[in-house]
């Protein structure tokens, strides 16, 4: 069945707070994910964080959990914001899109994760947008492609500007809406656990991070 909206825009409350957006993503209809996840996964973290990270979609666990990043890769994420200097307690993580999205397997076995599309991601982005709106964090971390897309456009290539400080899009939030000063990308940290190397993808992936928690001291 086609998704009765195309994107979430009228589910996004306006003026509205992060527990108000939380309770209204519950009712998103923008498009066809919500039907088969098991709830919404907002973000979590404190409305004052001055850096917001950006994933790409919930994973099984948190489908399951309702909570971003506490499966295999938010540990990967955990370790590399620890290392970095960047205190997660005081960050806001959320994803690009809020549903979890699989492939079907057989009966008894895990639910595979798959990249939401762009049809997914564009329809979720108006929640995102309205998170950053609320928090209006001086730094961004998108990772993973997704996320750096639903950010700075489907032309941005994560594997060519990883690390590279880039403006956010100036009017995204709204005239009367301060934007984020910066924006870094990196890879997600589920890529370094897909890695061959993973030692040598953990080293980049660190690396990225350190440079934000660098900019963020300078800006």
């Amino acid at each position: 069945m086609p998704a009765e909206h195309t994107d979430a825009t009228p589910f996004v409350p306006a003026r509205a707070g992060l527990p108000g957006l939380r309770r209204a993503a519950t009712a998103c209809r923008g498009c066809d994910l919500y039907r088969d996840a098991t709830q919404v996964v907002f973000g979590r973290g404190p409305a004052t964080a001055e850096v917001v990270l950006v994933g790409e979609q919930p994973g099984d666990r948190e489908d399951i959990e309702g909570t971003p990043f506490v499966g295999p890769a938010g540990r990967v994420l955990d370790r590399g914001l620890r290392e970095a200097g960047i205190d997660r307690d005081r960050a806001y993580l959320t994803n690009a899109v809020k549903h979890f999205g699989f492939t079907r397997g057989g009966t008894g076995k895990p639910r595979p994760h798959r990249q939401p599309n762009r049809t997914e991601r564009v329809a979720c982005r108006p929640w995102l947008l309205a998170e950053l709106a609320v928090v209006r964090p001086r730094l961004v971390v998108a990772l993973g492609a997704v996320a750096a897309k639903s950010l700075l456009g489907d032309s941005f290539r994560v594997t060519r500007h990883r690390g590279e400080p880039q403006r956010f899009p100036a009017g995204e939030l709204g005239p009367r809406r301060s934007a984020p000063d910066h924006l870094i990308a990196t890879v997600h940290p589920s890529a370094v656990l897909r890695a061959r190397d993973r030692e040598d993808a953990y080293a980049g992936f660190l690396a990225d991070l350190t440079a934000a928690a660098d900019l963020l001291r300078r800006v």
